[in-house]
C-alpha cells in the first residue's frame, strides 16, 4: 500500500469509529462489560477524539508531509508494539504512527483493552487484505526490528533489558498537573474537571495535582467539580474513594471532599484513584521552573499552558513522554 492508500483507509476507519454502526456499537458494549473502568461514556470519549483528531485526512496528510514520508516504503521494518490498557484505545496512536510511516507492525495488546484494538485491526483486514501483511496481533513479540513499549516504571526495567539490542521507545509512568492562580472562572474550573475526572483519572494526561497560591479558596472548585458527581455511583471508583477516605480519617489527616473526589495536600504528582493532590506555592515562576523538564509530567494545564479542558484532546504530534514517535519510525 502506498501512502495515499493508507491515509484513505485511515479516513475510512475514522468514519467507522464515529458512526453508530451496529457491529461497532456491540463491540463497545462488550468492552464495557469486560472492563469495568471502560464505561460507555469514556469509550465514546476516546473513540470520538481519535476519529476527529487523529483520523482526519487533512491532518494525516500534513503529518506525513511534516516527516517527508515517501509514497512507498521499499524495505519496511517490523515494529513490535507493547500496548498499555489504562484507558480505551490508548495504544491506537502507536498503531496509526507505524501504519502511516509505511512500516509493518506486530502488536501485543493489553488484556485490559484487547477487544477494541482487535476489532479495529480486523476491520482494516476486511476492507483491505493488504493490511494483513502490515498489521498483526500476537500474544508475544519476537523477531521484530524495533520496539515501542508502554507500561509502568517497573515493567519499563524489563523492557529496557529485553529490547536493549534493538531500536526502541520505552515509556514509563507519567501524569499531569495544573497551575491555578485563584482567579479562574466557573467555566475554566468546569473544564479543569474534565482534565481531572475523565477516564477516572487513569490516563497520563489526567491532572492529578494542583498547584495553587497560598490562601486559595477551594470551595468554588469543589462545587464546580460536582458536574462529575455521577462517578460516585460507579462501584470501582466508589470502592477507591471509600478506601482513600478511610485511610485519611484513620491517620487523622486533613482532607476536603465534595462526595466524588478527595483533595489532599501532598508533594507527589501521582495521586490515587478518586484523590486529587494539591500543593501551595508562593512563586509561580519557581513552580514552572521545577516542572519544566520533569520526566514525570506529561502535561501542564493552566492559563499560560495547555488550556483547561484540553488535556484529553491530544493531536497527532502530542507524543507520549515527549518522545517523537514518528521521527523514531522514519529514522529506522
Amino acid at each position: 500500500m502506498n501512502l495515499q492508500q493508507r491515509i484513505d483507509l485511515a479516513k475510512r476507519l475514522g468514519e467507522y469509529i464515529l458512526s453508530s454502526d451496529n457491529q461497532w456499537t456491540a463491540v463497545k458494549e462488550r468492552t464495557s462489560r469486560e472492563n469495568g473502568w471502560f464505561t460507555p461514556e469514556f469509550i465514546d470519549l476516546s473513540a470520538n477524539s481519535i476519529g476527529q483528531a487523529y483520523l482526519n485526512p487533512a491532518a494525516l496528510t500534513a503529518w506525513a508531509h511534516q516527516y517527508s514520508i515517501p509514497e512507498s516504503t521499499p524495505q519496511p521494518k517490523n515494529v513490535g508494539i507493547v500496548m498499555a490498557g489504562n484507558i480505551p484505545l490508548v495504544g491506537f496512536h502507536d498503531l496509526l504512527s507505524v501504519f502511516i510511516s509505511g512500516h509493518r507492525q506486530t502488536i501485543k495488546p493489553s488484556s485490559k483493552d484487547e477487544t477494541l484494538i482487535k476489532h479495529l485491526v480486523e476491520q482494516l483486514h476486511a476492507w483491505e487484505p493488504a493490511t494483513r501483511d502490515l498489521i498483526a496481533l500476537q500474544p508475544m513479540l519476537k523477531g521484530c526490528d524495533a520496539y515501542i513499549a508502554t507500561g509502568s516504571n517497573n515493567s519499563a526495567r524489563y523492557f529496557d533489558y529485553y529490547f536493549a539490542k534493538y531500536p526502541h521507545i520505552i515509556r514509563r509512568n507519567r501524569t499531569s498537573v495544573a497551575i491555578l492562580d485563584g482567579n479562574e472562572t466557573v467555566e475554566q474550573l468546569a473544564l479543569l474537571a474534565d482534565d481531572v475526572y475523565q477516564f477516572f483519572g487513569l490516563g497520563c494526561r489526567n491532572v492529578t495535582q494542583l498547584y495553587v497560591p497560598e490562601e486559595y479558596d477551594f470551595v468554588p472548585l469543589l462545587e464546580t467539580f460536582k458536574k462529575y458527581e455521577h462517578l460516585a455511583d460507579h462501584h470501582k471508583y466508589k470502592n477507591n474513594y471509600d478506601y482513600q477516605l478511610a485511610i485519611l480519617i484513620i491517620n487523622k489527616q486533613y482532607y476536603m471532599t465534595n462526595g466524588s473526589i478527595i483533595l489532599h495536600e501532598a508533594a507527589s504528582p501521582f495521586s490515587p484513584i478518586s484523590q486529587l493532590h494539591y500543593t501551595f506555592y508562593k512563586d509561580e515562576l519557581a513552580v514552572t521552573d521545577a516542572l519544566t523538564g520533569n520526566n514525570d509530567i506529561q502535561c501542564i494545564v493552566g492559563k499560560k499552558w495547555l488550556p483547561f479542558g484540553k488535556a484529553q484532546q491530544p493531536g497527532l504530534t502530542d507524543y507520549a513522554d515527549g518522545i517523537d514517535t514518528m521521527q523514531f519510525l522514519v529514522s529506522l
